[in-house]
């Protein structure tokens, strides 16, 4: 892995900055290209394991690319599975994080079902924090976040600058659509959860997600009856 100096808060913003604006119309695979030939090693991949198209695409740009994995301790047992598979068969580096607390030392210190009572609270110890941790060797990171997705996502930038973390955002396929998605899965034969195979069109932990209905978008799953939408790792 090519190793690239560490850049100011200032230099990678301008970088961000200036790549959304020159790659806004570019195929997904030249973002992934640019991220990992201006970061190197200091580029690597997030996946909820809901499906590996990310992963794969930054595979091709850069074999060997590191995907990191959130393992919350909730997850269904498919999300672990599909985890293991794509260390497995793809050319990745999976790095799993962990949160301080388990599920069990959590119940104790919080009282059980915390994701019930306070989801946010949850969602930042199981997720934001271990996350922020985790990218402090890196300068960039890619999403697999998409704009048709929900209204909250909708102005999502292919490359945008993460203020709270000081990182460069890369989202190379925010404006795919599912039937893109779908395309690319079939014609490479990428991995995908089984779960999005039972009802589920987006999946997080299993306390928090549940089958969509006909007609809702494709996050009305995820904390469904809540106010919430997003679990805060992007904002």
């Amino acid at each position: 892995m090519t190793t690239v100096r560490e850049r100011t808060g200032d230099e990678l913003k301008s970088l961000a900055e200036q790549a959304g604006r020159d790659l806004e119309d570019a195929p997904a695979l030249e973002i992934v290209r640019w991220a990992a030939d201006t970061f190197g090693d200091r580029f690597c991949v997030t996946s909820s394991m809901e499906d590996a198209v990310v992963a794969h695409l930054a595979s091709r740009a850069r074999p060997g690319v590191d995907v990191v994995f959130l393992d919350t301790g909730y997850h269904f047992p498919e999300t672990i599975g599909t985890r293991d598979a794509v260390a497995a068969v793809m050319d990745v580096n999976v790095i799993t994080l962990m949160p301080r607390l388990t599920v069990a030392e959590q119940d104790a210190e919080f009282g059980p079902r915390l994701h019930d009572r306070d989801p946010d609270r949850c969602c930042a110890m199981r997720k934001v924090e271990p996350l922020r941790e985790g990218l402090a060797g890196y300068d960039a990171w890619a999403t697999g976040l998409r704009r048709d997705e929900s209204a909250t996502r909708a102005g999502t930038p292919v490359v945008g600058w993460d203020a709270r973390r000081g990182k460069v955002k890369v989202s190379p396929i925010a404006r795919w659509t599912q039937a893109d998605v779908d395309a690319y899965v079939a014609e490479h034969g990428v991995l995908t959860n089984p779960l999005l195979t039972d009802g589920y069109a987006s999946v997080g932990c299993a306390p928090c997600t549940r089958r969509v209905l006909a007609g809702e978008d494709a996050r009305a799953g995820r904390w469904a009856g809540r106010a919430k939408t997003e679990c805060g790792l992007h904002g």
